[in-house]
């Protein structure tokens, strides 16, 4: 008897731990918590007219999707309110008490002289390296970094001499120990023994300006090498101030964060810096006309564009230089040129504190 019920005891335990183990297979999972909704933040982003802007023309089509964060659950999802702005209003938007934007491209010098203390803003980057180049008529050769002492005697005219242009050629000439001047116009006296700068507005310089050499940025010196094609006396392509310079160019337009953002939204940081990164092999595919379009859809009303349809072709968008380096990879490049803007011109820039490079 007692030995029955040890044996019905046994198979009612047997039967319970089948029974409990065939529960356990056929639980539901355990409820998950998918956690608050991520906050839609809406942020700033500010460009001038010209080739800072075509490092957006990408972002700008895909509305920042492409470079999304690829985190499941993210804490925030951003949106960006791009503007094409006047190059001669950039700087208003990253000073002041309430500074407008929370991203900003704008020139390497200003930037520097605005925001290098890093208090306000970092510069997370540079976007643009150059888009100057060399005209000229007749038989004069094409410059280069081998013959460049052919300027010397010469009269070179230089639109915006006494800014960021002016400044890198003149800064070019010393790391290549020419001796130039500043004469006053075209018809002055030429130095045989220098380069002898003319300042010219953009608008004067023709082939028949008085200079043998200008110097003119895109999508300008494009335009005036076409427009004159049919004359007497066409201009002609002469050489790339990049290129001379060396190292691929100089750090011309930089993209700045405003340190709330950066200590906030470290996502959208990462986000920028990927789309703009992107910008390079995006811009070697896309056809003009729709860079226009893009641009125009978020430029300032009643602003003239610096690119239209008889102006930007693929050759004028490769000649924008657009190439997107972080602070960390171009750090010295940065200190390297504004120390040689400031040896021609003491004012024209300032050496940034540390902190200023994310």
């Amino acid at each position: 008897m007692k030995r029955s019920f040890a044996v019905f005891t046994a198979a009612l335990l047997a039967a319970a731990t089948l029974s409990l183990g065939a529960c356990e297979l056929t639980l539901p999972d355990a409820p998950t918590s998918d956690g608050p909704a991520p906050e839609a933040v809406t942020l700033s982003v500010y460009a001038p007219d010209g080739a800072p802007a075509l490092a957006l023309a990408n972002f700008i089509e895909d509305k920042g999707a492409a470079a999304r964060s690829a985190d499941p659950q993210p804490t925030h999802t951003f949106t960006y309110d791009i503007h094409v702005v006047d190059a001669n209003q950039i700087v208003s938007f990253v000073t002041g008490e309430a500074p407008k934007a929370d991203f900003c491209i704008l020139p390497l010098n200003a930037a520097s002289l605005q925001l290098g203390t890093g208090e306000a803003y970092k510069m997370a980057g540079t976007v643009t390296n150059g888009n100057l180049y060399f005209i000229t008529t007749g038989e004069n050769p094409a410059l280069t970094e081998e013959n460049l002492d052919t300027l010397v005697g010469k009269k070179l005219g230089v639109v915006q001499l006494p800014n960021v242009p002016g400044l890198t050629l003149r800064a070019t000439l010393k790391d290549h120990d020419i001796p130039f001047q500043v004469i006053e116009s075209a018809q002055a006296q030429a130095d045989a023994a220098k380069v002898n700068l003319v300042p010219f507005a953009p608008d004067n310089v023709t082939p028949t300006g008085g200079c043998d050499y200008y110097l003119v940025p895109e999508p300008a010196a494009s335009a005036k090498i076409k427009g004159t094609a049919s004359t007497a006396k066409p201009f002609k392509a002469a050489g790339d101030l990049q290129a001379i310079y060396g190292e691929g160019g100089y750090p011309q337009a930089v993209l700045v964060v405003k340190n709330s953002v950066v200590e906030q939204y470290a996502d959208a940081v990462d986000e920028v810096g990927i789309a703009l990164s992107r910008s390079e092999d995006y811009l070697k595919n896309a056809e003009p006309a729709k860079l226009i379009d893009l641009l125009a859809s978020k430029r300032t009303e009643g602003l003239t564009p610096s690119f239209n349809a008889n102006n930007l072709t693929k050759e004028v968008v490769a000649h924008c230089s657009v190439r997107y380096t972080p602070a960390k990879d171009c750090k010295a490049a940065v200190l390297a040129f504004l120390q040689k803007l400031m040896e021609v011109d003491a004012t024209s820039a300032k050496v940034p504190a540390d902190k200023f490079f994310l």
